[in-house]
């Protein structure tokens, strides 16, 4: 069930709300509930657009990103940073596959999806292209779309972004640098 994030202090007004037309339950049995960007203030994030049925990229992406939260969380001294994994193919990425996609990844794993009109919103919002592609005779399709990690501060500001060619490695360097430098802009 899901939501997302504005980039500005400006705009917290603008919360992306992306939920389902109802709350279903997800495989585990848990109940599923639309995010506001406020559910995010106070946490490092990281967040990354694709599709549950990418056959390649975005599970190499993800898995990257898991990768960097799995070093950062083994410094103690660090905050916690949230995984999150937003849908551009609202069509087949219903909450329940969303739920079931990202629990192979990480238990912290956040996989949001909502309306078509919802998750263009959001995708504007962060300046990421997306498009589907035709279909196939089984009605499959591949959806291109922009490739990056994004991270955002715990002012809900976007931070930083790492591209396919950048390790877990360095994207965990960049994200402890930009940890150690943060001074909250929303007192």
């Amino acid at each position: 069930a899901m939501l997302l994030l504005a980039q500005a202090p400006k705009a917290w007004h603008r919360l992306f709300q992306l939920k389902p037309p109802a709350l279903p339950r997800t495989p585990g049995g848990e109940a599923q509930h639309a995010r506001c960007k406020a559910d995010f203030r106070g946490k490092w994030v990281l967040m990354y657009f694709g599709f549950t049925h990418c056959p390649d990229i975005c599970p190499e992406e993800l898995e990257k990103l898991v990768q960097v939260v799995r070093q950062l969380e083994a410094e103690p001294a660090l905050p916690p940073v949230q995984p999150i994994f937003i849908t551009v193919d609202p069509e087949r990425d219903d909450v329940a596959a969303m739920a079931r996609y990202v629990q192979d990844f990480h238990p912290r794993l956040l996989g949001l999806t909502g309306s078509a009109e919802q998750v263009a919103q959001v995708s504007r919002s962060y300046r990421v292209y997306y498009s589907a592609g035709p279909k196939d005779e089984d009605q499959d399709y591949i959806v291109d779309h922009s490739i990056a990690i994004y991270l955002l501060s715990p002012d809900g500001l976007f931070t930083d972004y790492y591209g396919r060619a950048r390790s877990a490695e360095q994207v965990a360097d960049s994200v402890r640098r930009h940890m150690a430098a943060f001074r909250s802009v929303l007192h």
